[in-house]
Protein backbone atom coordinates (compact mmCIF):
# COMPACT_ATOMS: atom_id res chain seq x y z
CA UNK A 1 0.00 0.00 0.00
CA UNK A 2 1.39 3.45 -0.52
CA UNK A 3 0.12 7.19 0.48
CA UNK A 4 -1.99 9.30 -0.71
CA UNK A 5 -2.69 13.31 0.06
CA UNK A 6 0.08 12.69 3.14
CA UNK A 7 0.09 16.24 3.27
CA UNK A 8 -3.42 16.68 4.07
CA UNK A 9 -3.04 13.84 6.61
CA UNK A 10 -3.89 14.30 10.79
CA UNK A 11 -1.84 11.85 12.46
CA UNK A 12 2.12 11.91 13.40
CA UNK A 13 3.67 8.16 14.66
CA UNK A 14 3.67 8.94 18.30
CA UNK A 15 -0.18 9.76 18.02
CA UNK A 16 -1.85 8.58 21.19
CA UNK A 17 -5.63 8.14 21.67
CA UNK A 18 -7.92 10.67 24.30
CA UNK A 19 -11.63 9.85 25.46
CA UNK A 20 -13.62 12.21 24.47
CA UNK A 21 -17.83 12.49 24.21
CA UNK A 22 -20.11 14.64 21.96
CA UNK A 23 -22.11 17.29 23.95
CA UNK A 24 -25.32 15.25 24.77
CA UNK A 25 -24.63 12.30 22.52
CA UNK A 26 -25.14 8.99 23.40
CA UNK A 27 -22.09 6.68 23.52
CA UNK A 28 -20.62 5.63 20.26
CA UNK A 29 -22.91 8.67 18.52
CA UNK A 30 -19.90 10.35 17.62
CA UNK A 31 -16.10 10.08 16.96
CA UNK A 32 -15.14 9.58 20.65
CA UNK A 33 -11.29 9.64 20.35
CA UNK A 34 -8.96 12.04 18.31
CA UNK A 35 -5.40 11.94 17.56
CA UNK A 36 -3.04 13.87 19.90
CA UNK A 37 -1.80 16.18 16.88
CA UNK A 38 0.17 19.62 17.85
CA UNK A 39 -2.30 21.96 17.19
CA UNK A 40 -1.26 25.83 15.54
CA UNK A 41 -3.61 27.22 18.77
CA UNK A 42 -3.86 26.10 21.90
CA UNK A 43 -7.51 23.99 22.62
CA UNK A 44 -9.17 27.33 24.08
CA UNK A 45 -9.35 28.61 20.95
CA UNK A 46 -10.27 26.11 18.36
CA UNK A 47 -13.84 27.03 17.21
CA UNK A 48 -16.96 25.95 19.00
CA UNK A 49 -19.71 25.56 16.43
CA UNK A 50 -22.42 28.06 17.05
CA UNK A 51 -26.22 28.29 15.21
CA UNK A 52 -26.10 29.02 11.85
CA UNK A 53 -28.86 29.96 9.47
CA UNK A 54 -30.88 27.14 7.79
CA UNK A 55 -31.73 26.71 3.87
CA UNK A 56 -34.97 27.83 2.58
CA UNK A 57 -36.67 24.63 1.31
CA UNK A 58 -37.62 26.74 -1.50
CA UNK A 59 -34.83 28.42 -2.37
CA UNK A 60 -32.12 26.82 -0.72
CA UNK A 61 -28.90 28.69 0.64
CA UNK A 62 -26.66 31.59 -1.48
CA UNK A 63 -23.53 29.31 -2.07
CA UNK A 64 -20.47 30.97 -0.26
CA UNK A 65 -16.71 30.24 -1.63
CA UNK A 66 -16.01 26.90 -0.56
CA UNK A 67 -11.70 26.23 -0.63
CA UNK A 68 -10.56 23.43 -2.47
CA UNK A 69 -9.88 20.23 -0.72
CA UNK A 70 -6.60 20.82 1.83
CA UNK A 71 -6.52 24.49 1.60
CA UNK A 72 -8.62 25.54 4.55
CA UNK A 73 -9.84 28.70 5.29
CA UNK A 74 -7.08 29.97 7.33
CA UNK A 75 -8.29 28.91 10.79
CA UNK A 76 -5.78 26.61 13.58
CA UNK A 77 -4.86 23.21 12.35
CA UNK A 78 -7.66 20.66 13.61
CA UNK A 79 -7.74 16.81 12.80
CA UNK A 80 -11.37 16.62 11.08
CA UNK A 81 -12.85 12.14 10.99
CA UNK A 82 -13.28 11.20 7.30
CA UNK A 83 -14.67 8.27 6.88
CA UNK A 84 -14.57 5.81 4.00
CA UNK A 85 -15.86 2.14 2.78
CA UNK A 86 -13.51 -0.79 3.18
CA UNK A 87 -14.51 -4.35 1.72
CA UNK A 88 -13.38 -6.40 4.39
CA UNK A 89 -13.64 -10.25 4.85
CA UNK A 90 -17.34 -9.24 6.60
CA UNK A 91 -18.50 -7.12 3.85
CA UNK A 92 -18.42 -3.65 3.16
CA UNK A 93 -17.63 -1.41 6.29
CA UNK A 94 -16.89 2.07 7.22
CA UNK A 95 -13.39 2.91 8.11
CA UNK A 96 -11.85 6.23 9.31
CA UNK A 97 -9.03 8.71 8.85
CA UNK A 98 -8.14 11.37 10.85
CA UNK A 99 -7.44 14.66 7.72
CA UNK A 100 -5.32 17.88 9.43
CA UNK A 101 -6.56 20.70 7.75
CA UNK A 102 -6.59 24.49 8.59
CA UNK A 103 -10.07 25.39 9.17
CA UNK A 104 -12.51 27.27 11.76
CA UNK A 105 -15.40 24.56 10.02
CA UNK A 106 -14.75 21.33 10.93
CA UNK A 107 -17.50 19.77 9.14
CA UNK A 108 -17.03 21.48 5.73
CA UNK A 109 -13.63 20.57 6.09
CA UNK A 110 -14.44 17.22 6.68
CA UNK A 111 -16.93 16.57 3.68
CA UNK A 112 -14.75 18.16 1.29
CA UNK A 113 -11.83 15.88 2.65
CA UNK A 114 -14.27 12.79 1.65
CA UNK A 115 -15.42 13.90 -1.38
CA UNK A 116 -11.69 15.22 -2.49
CA UNK A 117 -10.29 11.44 -3.99
CA UNK A 118 -11.78 8.22 -4.22
CA UNK A 119 -9.66 6.72 -1.93
CA UNK A 120 -8.01 7.79 1.67
CA UNK A 121 -3.89 7.62 2.32
CA UNK A 122 -4.98 3.78 2.99
CA UNK A 123 -5.95 3.16 -1.25
CA UNK A 124 -8.11 0.14 0.81
CA UNK A 125 -10.37 3.27 1.82
CA UNK A 126 -12.37 4.46 -1.29
CA UNK A 127 -15.36 6.91 -1.26
CA UNK A 128 -18.61 5.86 -3.84
CA UNK A 129 -19.62 9.08 -4.04
CA UNK A 130 -19.74 10.17 -7.92
CA UNK A 131 -17.23 12.34 -9.35
CA UNK A 132 -17.82 15.68 -9.33
CA UNK A 133 -19.78 15.67 -6.40
CA UNK A 134 -18.59 18.72 -4.22
CA UNK A 135 -19.75 21.26 -1.30
CA UNK A 136 -22.32 23.09 -2.21
CA UNK A 137 -22.27 25.81 0.83
CA UNK A 138 -20.65 25.88 4.24
CA UNK A 139 -22.19 22.97 6.49
CA UNK A 140 -25.04 24.28 9.05
CA UNK A 141 -27.04 23.35 12.29
CA UNK A 142 -30.05 24.79 12.47
CA UNK A 143 -33.46 23.19 14.88
CA UNK A 144 -31.45 20.02 15.99
CA UNK A 145 -30.79 19.01 11.97
CA UNK A 146 -27.14 19.34 10.43
CA UNK A 147 -27.67 20.52 6.84
CA UNK A 148 -25.24 19.68 3.63
CA UNK A 149 -25.51 21.17 1.07
CA UNK A 150 -24.02 19.28 -2.08
CA UNK A 151 -23.12 20.02 -5.68
CA UNK A 152 -22.74 17.81 -8.91
CA UNK A 153 -24.35 14.68 -7.60
CA UNK A 154 -24.59 12.22 -10.46
CA UNK A 155 -25.12 8.69 -10.72
CA UNK A 156 -23.37 6.46 -8.41
CA UNK A 157 -22.77 2.65 -9.78
CA UNK A 158 -23.44 1.01 -6.45
CA UNK A 159 -26.61 -1.56 -5.61
CA UNK A 160 -28.58 -0.73 -2.87
CA UNK A 161 -26.72 -1.70 0.54
CA UNK A 162 -23.61 -0.16 -0.80
CA UNK A 163 -25.82 3.25 -1.65
CA UNK A 164 -27.15 3.44 2.14
CA UNK A 165 -23.96 2.77 3.45
CA UNK A 166 -22.11 5.58 1.23
CA UNK A 167 -24.89 7.80 2.45
CA UNK A 168 -24.02 6.69 6.24
CA UNK A 169 -20.60 7.84 5.18
CA UNK A 170 -21.62 11.29 4.89
CA UNK A 171 -23.69 10.90 8.23
CA UNK A 172 -20.75 9.55 10.32
CA UNK A 173 -18.32 12.09 8.65
CA UNK A 174 -19.78 15.64 9.14
CA UNK A 175 -21.14 14.08 13.16
CA UNK A 176 -17.94 13.43 13.54
CA UNK A 177 -16.88 16.63 12.91
CA UNK A 178 -19.26 18.04 14.69
CA UNK A 179 -19.48 15.72 17.96
CA UNK A 180 -22.83 15.62 17.43
CA UNK A 181 -25.62 13.23 16.71
CA UNK A 182 -27.92 15.95 14.89
CA UNK A 183 -29.51 14.13 11.87
CA UNK A 184 -28.30 14.88 8.53
CA UNK A 185 -30.79 17.04 5.68
CA UNK A 186 -28.81 16.54 2.50
CA UNK A 187 -29.98 19.01 -0.40
CA UNK A 188 -28.47 18.50 -4.04
CA UNK A 189 -28.08 21.91 -5.75
CA UNK A 190 -29.56 24.07 -2.36
CA UNK A 191 -33.12 21.78 -2.70
CA UNK A 192 -34.39 18.96 -0.36
CA UNK A 193 -34.33 15.69 -2.62
CA UNK A 194 -37.04 12.58 -1.77
CA UNK A 195 -34.05 9.92 -2.54
CA UNK A 196 -30.57 9.55 -4.17
CA UNK A 197 -29.74 6.99 -7.16
CA UNK A 198 -32.85 5.27 -6.58
CA UNK A 199 -31.78 3.65 -3.65
CA UNK A 200 -31.62 6.17 -0.61
CA UNK A 201 -34.32 7.86 0.90
CA UNK A 202 -33.43 11.12 1.49
CA UNK A 203 -36.79 12.98 2.26
CA UNK A 204 -36.06 13.38 5.84
CA UNK A 205 -32.93 13.99 7.69
CA UNK A 206 -31.04 10.87 7.73
CA UNK A 207 -30.44 9.63 10.96
CA UNK A 208 -27.09 7.94 11.55
CA UNK A 209 -27.28 4.18 11.46
CA UNK A 210 -25.95 1.28 14.17
CA UNK A 211 -22.32 1.76 14.17
CA UNK A 212 -21.90 -1.91 14.93
CA UNK A 213 -23.41 -2.84 11.71
CA UNK A 214 -21.99 -0.13 9.85
CA UNK A 215 -17.91 -0.19 11.16
CA UNK A 216 -15.69 -1.96 10.99
CA UNK A 217 -14.93 -3.02 14.55
CA UNK A 218 -11.05 -2.81 14.43
CA UNK A 219 -9.56 0.69 13.36
CA UNK A 220 -6.13 1.92 13.19
CA UNK A 221 -5.22 5.21 13.44
CA UNK A 222 -1.86 5.62 13.76
CA UNK A 223 0.57 5.04 12.38
CA UNK A 224 -0.84 6.88 8.85
CA UNK A 225 -0.65 4.16 5.93
CA UNK A 226 2.61 5.08 4.44
CA UNK A 227 4.09 6.75 7.72
CA UNK A 228 7.76 7.53 8.00
CA UNK A 229 7.99 6.76 11.87
CA UNK A 230 11.24 6.22 14.52
CA UNK A 231 12.43 2.93 15.92
CA UNK A 232 9.57 3.28 18.64
CA UNK A 233 6.45 2.70 16.88
CA UNK A 234 3.04 3.62 18.54
CA UNK A 235 0.00 1.99 17.54
CA UNK A 236 -3.50 3.18 18.56
CA UNK A 237 -6.77 3.35 17.35
CA UNK A 238 -10.07 2.29 18.35
CA UNK A 239 -12.35 -1.06 18.57
CA UNK A 240 -15.44 -2.81 19.83
CA UNK A 241 -13.95 -6.02 20.90
CA UNK A 242 -14.83 -8.94 23.07
CA UNK A 243 -13.48 -8.89 26.32
CA UNK A 244 -11.69 -4.95 25.46
CA UNK A 245 -9.09 -7.81 23.54
CA UNK A 246 -7.31 -6.63 20.18
CA UNK A 247 -4.89 -9.24 18.77
CA UNK A 248 -2.02 -7.42 16.99
CA UNK A 249 0.80 -8.70 14.47
CA UNK A 250 3.49 -6.73 12.75
CA UNK A 251 5.32 -8.28 9.35
CA UNK A 252 8.21 -7.67 7.36
CA UNK A 253 7.45 -9.25 3.30
CA UNK A 254 4.83 -11.29 4.79
CA UNK A 255 6.91 -12.87 7.64
CA UNK A 256 5.44 -12.50 11.08
CA UNK A 257 8.36 -10.14 13.21
CA UNK A 258 6.47 -9.79 16.56
CA UNK A 259 2.98 -10.41 18.05
CA UNK A 260 0.98 -9.58 21.12
CA UNK A 261 -2.34 -8.38 22.15
CA UNK A 262 -3.30 -4.64 23.52
CA UNK A 263 -6.61 -4.14 25.63
CA UNK A 264 -9.10 -1.15 24.98
CA UNK A 265 -10.58 0.87 27.92
CA UNK A 266 -13.99 -1.16 27.67
CA UNK A 267 -15.16 -4.33 25.82
CA UNK A 268 -18.11 -4.48 22.86
CA UNK A 269 -18.22 -1.18 22.77
CA UNK A 270 -16.14 1.31 20.66
CA UNK A 271 -12.92 2.77 22.61
CA UNK A 272 -9.05 3.53 22.70
CA UNK A 273 -6.35 1.32 22.28
CA UNK A 274 -2.82 2.06 22.33
CA UNK A 275 0.59 -0.34 21.92
CA UNK A 276 4.32 0.48 20.97
CA UNK A 277 6.86 -2.17 19.39
CA UNK A 278 10.08 -1.13 18.93
CA UNK A 279 12.15 -2.28 15.31
CA UNK A 280 14.61 -2.19 13.22
CA UNK A 281 14.82 0.18 10.18
CA UNK A 282 13.01 -1.38 7.14
CA UNK A 283 9.27 -1.44 5.80
CA UNK A 284 6.44 -3.35 8.05
CA UNK A 285 2.73 -3.91 8.20
CA UNK A 286 0.87 -3.73 11.39
CA UNK A 287 -2.28 -5.81 11.22
CA UNK A 288 -4.65 -5.46 13.93
CA UNK A 289 -7.69 -7.94 14.18
CA UNK A 290 -10.57 -9.12 16.93
CA UNK A 291 -10.73 -12.60 18.78
CA UNK A 292 -12.70 -15.02 17.67
CA UNK A 293 -14.47 -16.69 20.64
CA UNK A 294 -16.86 -18.76 18.07
CA UNK A 295 -13.57 -20.43 16.47
CA UNK A 296 -14.22 -19.73 13.35
CA UNK A 297 -18.22 -20.49 13.23
CA UNK A 298 -19.31 -16.95 13.22
CA UNK A 299 -18.61 -14.15 10.44
CA UNK A 300 -15.15 -13.48 9.40
CA UNK A 301 -12.78 -11.77 11.71
CA UNK A 302 -12.64 -7.77 11.10
CA UNK A 303 -8.77 -6.28 10.81
CA UNK A 304 -7.47 -3.29 9.69
CA UNK A 305 -3.19 -2.94 8.72
CA UNK A 306 -0.91 -0.19 7.71
CA UNK A 307 2.14 -0.40 5.86
CA UNK A 308 4.90 2.17 7.70
CA UNK A 309 8.89 2.57 7.38
CA UNK A 310 10.62 2.45 10.01
CA UNK A 311 13.68 5.29 9.55
CA UNK A 312 17.55 4.06 9.54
Amino acid sequence: MVARRGATLALSAAALLALVTGCGAEPDAVDRVTPDVPPRSTPSEAPTPGPTPSPSPTTGPTPSPVPPPGSGDGGPQVAVPVYYVNETAAGHRLQREFHRVATRDPASAAVREMLANPTGADPDYRSHWPAGTTLRAPVTQDAGVIVVDLAGVGSAQVGTALAELTVQQLVFTVQGALRSSAPVRILVDGQPVPELWGAVDTSAPVERGDPYALRSLVQIDAPVDGAQVGRAVEVSGEAAVFEATVLWEVLQDGALVQKGFASTSEGQRFAPFAFTVTLEPGDYTVRVREDDPSGGEGRPVLTDDKAFTVAG
